[in-house]
């Protein structure tokens, strides 16, 4: 089993924050001393129609948060997922109002800020690289309202802007020592949505793990990258890990969102392995999908709804959590995998906690890795 080193002292933090939080509800807040539940929206299925508009948080008395999603749905089993999977967390712990207004497109994402700010919302989350730009535009026109963005960090956020990213280059680099282990042809592909900073964090990281795995299982390790240029096409993902697979990789990690899913399908077609990312997707393909690299967005989402909720500033700042944080890491399921090679695993997280590994998250940090491995 997995060890687990969140200590007393988080365990005790997070005790009293919920106290304090439990008060603070319990005292009552907004109009009418009354919290209400969570309001799931209803458009075949989860999620809000076309033409609805949002319940109005002015109108309602209590703690109310929102979403806007990147492009596509909540229900991507991925990032979009992770995040309202959170805000729910939080909702049904306090009695904090959550909802959410899913993203067809890019162009959607300005109207969608203002729609949830107009309806009184008091934080309003935005997910995703795409939602930077809209997410800072509103938040200049609406200094009284607090917004807060996952995978994101600003040069200068606003008094009102909270930017949350990740250290997914830790998790990858686990994720990626796992593959080097186990990779038999020695090329192993990564798919990713697009050529940003967020994405390629996960690139480089993984990178790094299986070349630092090479060294230390006598191995040489070739790579193949590829991008889809979007985390909502399924298709183009598994087109381009079918060819990855036909050109000998033999496992594949995807950042690519929704796209994703499409190199889960491919490796379920083609009898390879697969790493997910951001929740664990071992449900997808069982015997497929290797691992994943986790990102726990509910650290990040129930940190900065609950300072929210209490009062407590964070805009104006950008918030990185990592291991260490308990915010990425692995799936202690491993079935696909030996235990001598997760025990390994763990041992290789401890030493980037004990900062004694730094997982690359650029091209010029991956380059620097390799030589310091030499």
């Amino acid at each position: 089993m997995r060890r687990k080193k969140n200590g007393n002292i988080i365990r005790i933090r997070m005790l009293f924050m919920q106290l304090l939080l439990t008060a603070y509800l319990t005292c009552g807040c907004g109009k009418n001393d009354e919290i209400h539940v969570v309001q799931i929206w209803e458009s075949g299925g989860a999620g809000q129609g076309e033409d609805e508009e949002p319940a109005g948080g002015d109108e309602k008395a209590g703690v109310c948060i929102a979403m806007v999603t990147d492009e596509g749905t909540v229900q991507d089993a991925s990032f979009n997922q992770g995040v309202w999977e959170g805000l729910q967390s939080f909702s049904k712990s306090s009695g904090a109002q959550v909802t959410y207004i899913e993203s067809e497109k890019h162009e959607d994402l300005p109207e969608n800020f203002q729609k949830l700010t107009d309806s009184g919302y008091g934080l309003v989350w935005g997910v995703g690289y795409n939602c930077a730009q809209p997410l800072l535009e509103c938040a200049g026109k609406n200094p009284a309202t607090q917004y807060a963005i996952v995978d994101n960090a600003y040069d200068d956020p606003p008094e009102n802007v909270t930017g949350v990213v990740f250290r997914s280059q830790e998790s990858s680099f686990l994720t990626g020592y796992i593959a080097g282990a186990m990779t038999k042809t020695g090329k192993l592909g990564f798919v990713g949505g697009s050529q940003i900073a967020s994405v390629d964090s996960f690139r480089y990281g993984f990178m790094g793990g299986a070349a630092y795995a090479a060294q230390v299982y006598g191995k040489q390790v070739d790579f193949l990258c590829d991008y889809t240029d979007s985390f909502e096409d399924p298709e183009k993902g598994k087109q381009i890990a079918k060819e990855e697979y036909a050109q000998g990789c033999d496992i594949v990690f995807h950042a690519a969102g929704g796209s994703g899913v499409g190199v889960i399908e491919a490796a379920k077609e083609t009898g390879h392995f697969v790493i997910g990312v951001d929740r664990d997707q071992s449900y997808l393909a069982p015997e497929h999908v290797l691992t994943s690299a986790l990102k726990n967005v509910k650290v990040a989402v129930r940190s900065v709804s609950e300072s929210f909720a209490l009062g407590v500033k964070t805009g104006g700042s950008n918030l990185s959590l990592g291991l260490t944080e308990g915010a990425v890491g692995i799936p202690a399921e491993h079935k696909n995998y030996r235990d001598e090679i997760y025990d390994a695993t763990l041992l290789v997280e401890d030493s980037i906690k004990a900062g004694q590994l730094k997982p690359p998250a650029t091209e010029e940090e991956y380059a620097s890795f390799l030589e310091s491995l030499q």
